[in-house]
């Protein structure tokens, strides 16, 4: 090696002279860098360590700087990134290391640098797969009916594997390559003896089943009624009034809501001219629930729900009986015809003011009892006080002396 020190030893007749020494450093620039990693190809899942190395095939007393989707990587700007050497080491990676990597080599020598870059790699993060769920839905076919199983998760990483197994015998199965979810139509008949459907999701790493869920197919029918809750402020105002339509059968209902007899007008209605009748109401729950969010005169009237099946447009509706509700300026009324007997009476909450007033006002009502009391008792044990002495005053005899003397 030709690094190291050197001096100069100069000898002349009869003396020796030595000079100062110097320091000889060889500086080789790099090249060929790459990016090597630990798995390669560098792709592992959330929670696991990936480490990754700049290489370079020649090269001596060498810097190295590394870039993350082409941003540089410092200590203070990604501090889950740990610098060592050449080495860029994630010990648990997460989705937000996913992306390009690559780094650059460079030698300096006083003031002049030379450097060589590698290409950039991809590093991939998967998520694990979340537990599936499943949920299905009903549609017409012809004259007959047919089930739409839906299989999904809300998190992980595709390609996935996802089957359907009914009555535990599997019925389908379908790699997502490029979503998580997918969907397995079954035959389904109204009022046929019940199955259970479960999903698999699977991956090289994981397998996961649904909870079970049961595949019916129930008419609706029985008896339908409206509900009606009230709703009031901190301040015990009244303010929303929320409707409740409850079917006592069937699988799938479809909810429509009328009031006098008539569809509930929406932003969407036009009047004869030119102003849009506008209602204050949202359906909520699969149109179950209606929520009055502004109580007024217009919202007054006799509310009933209808229910049929989803499916079935040209189905049967099942009517409840009508609710009257009826809203003033200042009261709100809920007085249901004298067939129905179907709504909830309204209810009424204190706030914590409320509260405090009352319990104030009772113990100052008590205080005033109890001081009252114990002044009559005050006043009254004067009195008895005083007809006591004038009692022993008049018992004394006439000739008795009121002082005495020793001498005597």
């Amino acid at each position: 090696m030709l690094e190291g020190s050197y001096h100069c030893k100069a000898t002349t007749q009869g003396s020796t002279g030595v000079s100062n020494s110097i320091k000889l450093t060889l500086v080789t620039p790099p090249s060929k860098t790459i990016v090597t990693a630990e798995p390669f190809p560098p792709v592992a899942y959330e929670g696991s360590r990936i480490e990754l190395s700049c290489s370079v095939a020649k090269g001596s007393h060498l810097f190295y700087t590394w870039f993350f989707n082409r941003t540089e990587v410092t200590s203070s700007t990604s501090p889950l990134l740990l610098l060592t050497g050449n080495k860029l080491v994630m010990g648990k990676v997460a989705p937000e290391h996913a992306g390009y990597y690559s780094c650059m080599a460079w030698s300096r020598v006083q003031y002049t640098r030379r450097f060589s870059s590698s290409s950039e790699v991809q590093v991939t993060v998967k998520v694990y797969v979340s537990k599936p769920r499943i949920s299905f839905s009903i549609y017409k076919e012809g004259a007959g009916h047919r089930g739409n199983v839906t299989c999904w998760s809300t998190r992980g990483s595709p390609p996935v594997n996802i089957s359907l197994s009914v009555d535990d015998t599997e019925v389908g199965s379908v790699t997502a390559a490029q979503s998580l979810a997918a969907w397995f139509p079954v035959p389904m008949v109204p009022g046929q003896d019940t199955a259970v459907a479960r999903c698999r999701v699977k991956t090289e790493a994981q397998e996961l089943m649904s909870e079970p869920v049961t595949l019916e197919m129930v008419p609706v029918g029985g008896d339908v009624k409206v509900e009606v809750e009230y709703l009031y402020s901190a301040d015990s105002k009244l303010t929303t009034a929320k409707l409740s339509c409850q079917v006592s059968r069937g699988t799938f209902p479809y909810v429509s809501w009328l009031l006098n007899n008539s569809g509930l007008p929406t932003e969407t209605d036009v009047d004869s001219h030119i102003h849009p009748v506008l209602y204050h109401g949202a359906l909520t729950d699969g149109r179950r629930t209606l929520v009055l969010a502004k109580l007024g005169p217009e919202e007054s009237g006799y509310y009933c729900c209808r229910a049929r099946d989803s499916y079935n447009d040209s189905g049967p509706w099942v009517e409840s009986a009508a609710v009257l509700v009826q809203v003033t300026d200042r009261i709100v009324n809920p007085l249901p015809p004298a067939t129905s007997s179907t709504e909830t009476a309204p209810k009424v909450f204190l706030n914590t003011l409320d509260v405090l007033t009352i319990v104030f006002c009772c113990f100052l009502f008590l205080m005033l009892a109890v001081g009252v009391g114990c002044v009559y008792k005050m006043f009254d044990h004067k009195q008895a006080h005083a007809h006591v002495a004038t009692t022993d005053s008049d018992a004394l005899p006439p000739s008795a002396p009121t002082s005495q003397s020793g001498g005597e």
